[in-house]
């Protein structure tokens, strides 16, 4: 088959599983409940909504119904596929585990149980906090006030949270730049007098605590992995808004505050050199306000891009939705307390910070694979909803330019898997779910740690045992 039939024939797959398969977190887990328990004698077997045709989607003839008796793999079949896929040249270690969504059955365990690195794998268990404690849609405001601790003719600027803030005009079809600062100075602007000076002042205490991670590798700061943390920023402390790479501020509400200044000056407000901080104080009157998208719509833009500034962001306001104080230790108690609650194993687990840059974490691939297969199962639509937020191989965020050469095995997974990277200098770890060629959802994490100068080829094996398991029936 040449690459543009091949890769028609994935769109054409991801078009209809994506419906099927892919967002199980709106659909998949009472349906997983109904199928543990088998049907009455005589009876026909129930076809959850999962394993139907969409009404709204015209399944070309190519594409078959999922069997709503879908085998499972044999694991001694699908062993050996995995082990040679997991081949890495120099003896790397890597370690995996895959599951049967429905059953929890383990069909392959290699060192599956060893705590180690997880990299942005750990961003699921963010993300899953996050969902927990915050209201999916809820939107992150950030306001402009007068009088108050401000004094006489202040304008405070307070952060309510929203680190994807633009410098511009706000975006309603953006998740980023969803709220402008251009707008919240024009409507600032339609509050004031334009014959007074204003003070500047930021109001930034909705965090507390230290603004860098103290496990955090000055090489990664420096790098720009990461920034110190402050409730409000410009796309996540980009000095380039456009890109998310780069260079990051080194203090974001400041550098948002000096971009606020200028929008208020071409709005024609008249604002004194200096920008001060404090807080703004109950008796402060709103005159102005801008929001963000969704919480939901920000857990998914963080599990998809990798957003490690947001990922630290949703931990401390789900820290002080929690009324823990809003702090790298609120985040991480925070994400304990909901992992905890969860029905997986968490012995051994260390928590070092929520975006996956500390070199405390340790999580094994056991302990991942079954926080993905807890979430599939929940009764909570908005705790299911957590994996929507996976980038699907060859398509979207971190894995839209993995699993798209047509000559490589990993072709076979694409549009198909759909899975958190992670990817430090010594690590890399994919984990997620995937629908094998007969049609059973699986669930599988990968990590490989310890790394020495061959993360390209790990990370090339953990995408070939992925797309491995999307193409094997294994019977």
């Amino acid at each position: 088959m040449n690459r543009s039939a091949r890769v028609f024939t994935a769109l054409l797959l991801t078009l209809v599983l994506g419906v099927l398969a892919v967002p199980v977190g709106f659909h998949y887990g009472p349906q997983i409940a109904r199928l543990v328990t088998a049907p009455p004698p005589q009876a026909e077997p129930e076809i959850p909504p999962i394993q139907q045709t969409p009404d709204d989607v015209a399944a070309p003839t190519l594409v078959s119904q999922l069997d709503a008796q879908a085998p499972v793999p044999v694991a001694d079949v699908l062993a050996p596929l995995l082990a040679a896929a997991l081949e890495v040249p120099g003896g790397t270690p890597v370690t995996g585990v895959v599951l049967d969504a429905l059953t929890g059955e383990v069909l392959f365990d290699r060192g599956g149980g060893e705590l180690q690195l997880p990299a942005s794998n750990i961003k699921i268990l963010t993300a899953t906090a996050a969902l927990a404690k915050l209201d999916p849609n809820r939107r992150l405001a950030t306001t402009v006030l007068t009088g108050g601790a401000g004094g006489e003719g202040a304008l405070v600027l307070r952060g309510g949270g929203d680190v994807l803030l633009g410098s511009g005009e706000s975006n309603p079809d953006s998740v980023i730049g969803h709220a402008g600062l251009t707008t919240l100075a024009r409507q600032t602007a339609a509050q004031l007098d334009g014959d007074v000076p204003y003070r500047l002042v930021i109001d930034d205490s909705l965090f507390v605590g230290d603004v860098l991670n103290p496990s955090w590798q000055p090489g990664d700061v420096q790098a720009g992995e990461i920034a110190p943390i402050y409730p409000l920023a410009i796309n996540s402390s980009w000095t380039d808004e456009s890109k998310q790479s780069g260079v990051r501020a080194a203090d974001a509400a400041l550098t948002a505050a000096t971009a606020f200044r200028e929008a208020l000056i071409a709005s024609g407000v008249q604002v004194q050199e200096g920008i001060e901080r404090q807080v703004a104080g109950e008796d402060a009157v709103e005159v102005a306000s801008v929001e963000s998208a969704t919480l939901e719509a920000l857990v998914e833009h963080m599990l998809r891009t990798s957003d490690n500034y947001l990922a630290e962001v949703l931990a401390r306001l789900a820290a002080e939705a929690s009324g823990r104080p809003a702090s790298f230790g609120g985040g991480l108690e925070t994400i304990a307390e909901v992992i905890t609650g969860l029905d997986v194993q968490t012995e051994g687990m260390v928590l070092g910070d929520a975006s996956g840059l500390s070199p405390r974490n340790r999580i094994s691939p056991r302990q991942l694979s079954g926080v993905v297969r807890t979430l599939l199962r929940s009764d909570s639509r908005v705790l299911r909803h957590v994996l929507h937020g996976l980038p699907v191989a060859s398509l979207s965020g971190t894995l839209a330019d993995r699993y798209n050469d047509d000559d490589a095995p990993t072709f076979a997974g694409a549009g198909l898997v759909r899975a958190k990277t992670g990817t430090l200098n010594a690590v890399t770890a994919l984990s997620g779910h995937v629908v094998s060629a007969d049609g059973r959802l699986l669930v599988f994490s990968f990590i490989a740690s310890g790394l020495d100068g061959t993360t390209e080829p790990a990370r090339a094996a953990v995408d070939e045992a992925a797309a491995v398991l999307a193409a094997c029936g294994c019977r």
